[in-house]
């Protein structure tokens, strides 16, 4: 039997499911692991870095950096140096394929299916490859193990966390909200690219402002303040266009109030057209952030 028995990516943020490997187990066993897997997937924010979850049969290993993260299903045989070997060769794999912007604008599971087969190769690897042929890099991983060793969970933990008791037996538990932007539109992406425009506008007139301003009195601060503040206001536009945040409109009206209210003190450094531009861009995002809705779907976990 096979050591490394189901692979899968996922984002760390929300854990949603980016690829996994085919698995041909259908045990009972194994499919309550797989449920607890999806679990801990949702939880692997609070969990950074490596860790295992064991329990009678298998053991769930996992590990994440920045906001990708890796998890299998092992035998209880498997050495844990081989499967954190594994989860990292699978990381590195997919992060070479694919860049930040693509992971973090993923709306459905399972975006990456054409990475699917690189998991099921690597897999196919690491569990017909003896331990010899593989003998310095499961040294290298065992020597960070031993000098921080993971997290170590138990797969009931996966269940207490989540209102499940010992037995099974389910109490009232409301559906945890599932934060996922409806598709970003070409409106929207015209919005986010004008508006990091204008936010490197202001960053490079507000620094060089500054450089100038040095050697004189105080007068220019609130220019260089005016330049500032708009710059910060587009970058957190950009940001709630792109993620779920609570109270969005008070926070998109109140950062279109702060990019309109420093383009006006400007009045004099820049003219009434670049003026409009900039409160327009703004007004643009604003409308993009506030039409693009969360959209409810379930999350998963079966390929």
């Amino acid at each position: 039997m096979s050591m490394i028995l189901f692979a899968c990516v996922v984002r760390v943020r929300d854990g949603l499911p980016l690829s996994a490997s085919t698995d041909f187990y259908h045990t009972q066993d194994f499919l309550e692991c797989r449920r607890r897997l999806k679990t801990l997937a949702l939880r692997l924010a609070q969990y950074p870095g490596r860790g295992s979850a064991e329990g009678c049969d298998f053991n769930i290993h996992f590990s994440s950096l920045r906001d990708v993260a890796c998890m299998a299903i092992c035998s209880r045989q498997c050495p844990a140096a081989m499967a954190f070997c594994f989860l990292e060769t699978v990381w590195w794999e997919f992060t070479a394929s694919y860049d930040t912007t693509c992971i973090g604008l993923a709306s459905r599971p399972y975006a990456f299916l054409e990475f699917d087969s690189i998991i099921q190769k690597v897999k196919w690897h690491f569990n017909h490859v003896s331990c010899i042929q593989m003998e310095s890099s499961l040294e290298k991983i065992q020597e960070e193990l031993e000098f921080q060793p993971p997290v170590v969970l138990t797969l009931e933990d996966t269940d207490v966390a989540n209102g499940i008791m010992n037995g099974h037996t389910q109490i009232h538990l409301e559906p945890a909200p599932n934060f996922r932007m409806e598709p970003v539109t070409a409106l929207g992406v015209l919005s986010l690219i004008l508006n990091i425009m204008c936010a490197a506008l202001n960053l490079i007139r507000g620094i060089h402002l500054a450089e100038h301003s040095l050697q004189v009195a105080h007068e220019e601060i609130g220019n260089i303040l005016a330049f500032l503040i708009p710059f910060v206001a587009c970058i957190f536009q950009c940001y709630l266009y792109l993620f779920y945040s609570p109270a969005r409109t008070r926070k998109v009206v109140l950062l279109l109030l702060f990019i309109c209210l420093g383009n006006v003190y400007l009045h004099g450094l820049r003219n009434v057209w670049q003026i409009l531009f900039h409160i327009g861009v703004a007004s643009l995002s604003s409308h993009q952030i506030l039409t693009r809705q969360l959209q409810e779907k379930q999350c998963d976990c079966g390929v």
